[in-house]
């Protein structure tokens, strides 16, 4: 089985509202049975990872699959809505703007001889080192909102 931006967002919306299920599940037992900050502290940042992940995953696939600005940014902003993703996901899948595979040679369309575009066919032909920058992201991300601290912090 390959790796089809299908698959790839498919795979990561239902991880993303997986992990919200972890997160709440920890927040009523540390706030609702007292079970302490533990169930949070570690339901917290596997979830901001996946969010991270899924963020990443709908810029990616939303450039691949050349969707409008305003849909790549609704499908990151679905991640902030407990279980949005599935919802947004079963409709892009529904509409076919999951279908095809990956674009890794230019076409005669203007727009792959923009940079983004170019810098993107070039990453996605070569799988390891998308992986590897993929990976590298959203980890540097996690990194700096961990030293930012818990989103609630931000602004005190």
């Amino acid at each position: 089985m390959s790796l089809t931006p299908r698959s790839f967002f498919r795979v990561v919306a239902f991880a993303e509202a997986v992990t919200w299920t972890l997160l709440i599940v920890a927040m009523i037992a540390k706030y609702g049975f007292d079970a302490g900050p533990v169930p949070v502290k570690i339901a917290g940042p596997i979830h901001g990872f996946v969010f991270i992940t899924y963020a990443l995953t709908a810029l990616v696939v939303g450039l691949n699959q050349r969707w409008r600005h305003r849909r790549t940014a609704l499908a990151v902003l679905t991640a902030v809505v407990p279980y949005a993703t599935i919802p947004f996901d079963l409709s892009v899948d529904r509409k076919g703007l999951l279908d095809g595979g990956w674009r890794t040679a230019a076409s005669d369309d203007a727009r792959d001889r923009g940079r983004v575009d170019t810098l993107l066919r070039w990453m996605l032909a070569r799988p390891a080192a998308f992986a590897g920058v993929f990976v590298a992201g959203a980890v540097v991300i996690m990194a700096v909102l961990l030293v930012l601290g818990p989103p609630g912090s931000w602004g005190a």
